[in-house]
């Protein structure tokens, strides 16, 4: 990113406390537009956190978080992202079928109809493997194909900022590989694309810089293979201090 290009996100000093316990500490980022970017890290490193904190929904104690030159805050700023938080058993309680719900993604000024047949929706829906199912309730559906829905309904508006917590979570191999081109060709088409894994998995060839947290703190960013080494199933959080930016084995 050159020294005048105004970055898709820039956070400096951020903290977040949770329950009165410090969760982030001093974290700074900047990420260029178009850049597609994973952040790893193990179980209570604070990754999910960070990413509530990036898009304005989770409250921060320090620092600053600004996308596209603009406070978070912002209401006109959340119009430009797209945000899929971490699948939970609540998007199964959704009364709506699959394409009612990534029309909603649609909504504004206009008639609700309308938002039902524009192209974009059956589109998105193709592209992540539900097109058969559009007419389906979202409450009969299995928790990897809700999670296909939710990514279609953030990307329904083309965000220029696209935020994913675990986007392959209980998704198939297959669908997972398709989801994963529709990331890569975002970004190369000017998409700003942050997405939380546990592993690269289907995103390895497309991110050529990974953020890791370890105890709300970066210790690593830039090339993917020159990360730290974690078990993503393990709660580092009570490793000791001198651990940070060591390579963390199994």
């Amino acid at each position: 990113m050159s020294e005048d290009e105004t970055p898709a996100v820039r956070i400096r000093d951020l903290g977040v406390d949770l329950g009165g316990a410090p969760v982030l500490h001093g974290v700074s980022l900047d990420v260029a537009p178009g850049e597609l970017v994973g952040l790893l890290g193990a179980n209570g490193s604070g990754k999910s956190t960070l990413l509530r904190a990036m898009v304005g929904v989770q409250s921060i104690s320090a620092g600053s978080v600004h996308l596209f030159g603009r406070p978070v805050r912002e209401r006109r700023i959340r119009a430009r992202i797209g945000y899929v938080p971490q699948f939970s058993a609540e998007s199964g309680s959704i009364p709506a079928t699959a394409r009612e719900t990534v029309a909603t993604g649609l909504l504004g000024p206009g008639r609700w109809f309308s938002r039902l047949r524009d192209p974009r929706v059956n589109s998105l829906l193709a592209d992540v493997g539900l097109r058969d199912q559009a007419e389906r309730p979202v409450t009969q559906m299995s928790g990897g194909q809700r999670q296909r829905v939710m990514i279609a309904r953030a990307l329904v508006r083309s965000p220029q900022l696209l935020v994913l917590d675990e986007p392959f979570s209980g998704v198939d191999v297959s669908t997972q590989e398709s989801i994963a081109a529709i990331f890569r060709r975002l970004a190369q088409r000017g998409t700003t694309v942050v997405v939380v894994l546990h592993e690269l998995g289907p995103l390895s060839e497309g991110i050529r810089r990974a953020v890791v947290l370890d105890r709300g703190r970066v210790v690593h960013d830039g090339p993917p293979e020159q990360r730290p080494l974690f078990d993503p199933g393990h709660d580092h959080s009570a490793l000791p201090e001198d651990c940070l930016g060591q390579e963390i084995h199994p």
